[in-house]
Parts: structure tokens; C-alpha cells; sequence
């Protein structure tokens, strides 16, 4: 992920994502992988989700860990956005512990912190979950690279 921009105005107005926004359009890959979808709990901390679908699935019928690790990625600048505001950043790095599985038909979800958000470097981590259980936990580091032009 590039640090995506701003949402499009990717609000979705009706259906099951309703009230969620998306970054449809300003990243190919994840728009082909996803869809995926984030908001703010009423907490105002952030939450990702999508719904498994066949395309998700490896060859014994669970999410393929490939698929996991994209969505962690996108989760990665969800949780560091208002870090990153303004800024053009990479995926540093990106690490997970795979603790789970996500059959079809599941809605993954994801809610992270920032460790720490330094002057070119923000350093985030967070648990991915299906039905109350942990699927993945991960840590990144995103890269500033400048100021969005």
C-alpha cells in the first residue's frame, strides 16, 4: 500500500456496508483483493471489515493467508491515517502470527493502535478476528515519504 488518499468519498449509502467507507479507486490491488471497508467505533478508534467471499478462499476451503496479509495492510493505514495525514508513505515492513481461520461466508474484522508515530516512521499494530475469534495478530511500519502533492 502507497498510504492509499483520501476516501473518495467512498461512504457507502445502503446494503451491509452502509455508514462504512472504502478507498475504492486509489489502490488496483486492494480494489481487486477487497473489498474492503473501514469507519470509526463510536469510541472514534478505527475498525476494518469484509466479507470472506470464494475468491478469498485457498484449496482447503479456509481464507488464504495471502488474503489475510493484504487486508492487514490495508488495516495498517487505517489505523496510522490521522498519523500519516497529509503524508505519502510505504509498508515498511509488516509482520503476523497466524492464529486462526475464516471460513466462507465470514465477516473479518480488524481494530488496531498506533505504538508510536514519529517524525518519519509510524509504528502500528493490531488483531484481525472472525466470529469473536483471533484469526491474526500483526505489527507494521509505515514509511513517510513526504508531503502529498
Amino acid at each position: 500500500m502507497d498510504g492509499g488518499g483520501e476516501a473518495n468519498n467512498g461512504l457507502v449509502a445502503h446494503g451491509e456496508w452502509a455508514g462504512w467507507r472504502t478507498w475504492e479507486g486509489s489502490d488496483p490491488f486492494e480494489d481487486h483483493a477487497g473489498p474492503f471497508y473501514f469507519r470509526h467505533d463510536p469510541d472514534g478508534a478505527p475498525r476494518c471489515a469484509f466479507r470472506a467471499e470464494q475468491k478469498h478462499m485457498n484449496g482447503g476451503g479456509f481464507m488464504h493467508g495471502g488474503c489475510i496479509m493484504t487486508f492487514a495492510d490495508f488495516c495498517l493505514f487505517v489505523i496510522a491515517r490521522e498519523a500519516l495525514e497529509g503524508q505519502h508513505s510505504v509498508t515498511a515492513t509488516l509482520n503476523g502470527e497466524f492464529v486462526g481461520a475464516v471460513p466462507l461466508g465470514a465477516l473479518v474484522e480488524c481494530t488496531g493502535e498506533v505504538v508510536k508515530a514519529a517524525r518519519s516512521m509510524v509504528f502500528v499494530r493490531g488483531l484481525i478476528t472472525t466470529g469473536g475469534e483471533n484469526v491474526m495478530s500483526f505489527s507494521g511500519v509505515i514509511k513517510k515519504r513526504g508531503p502529498r502533492t
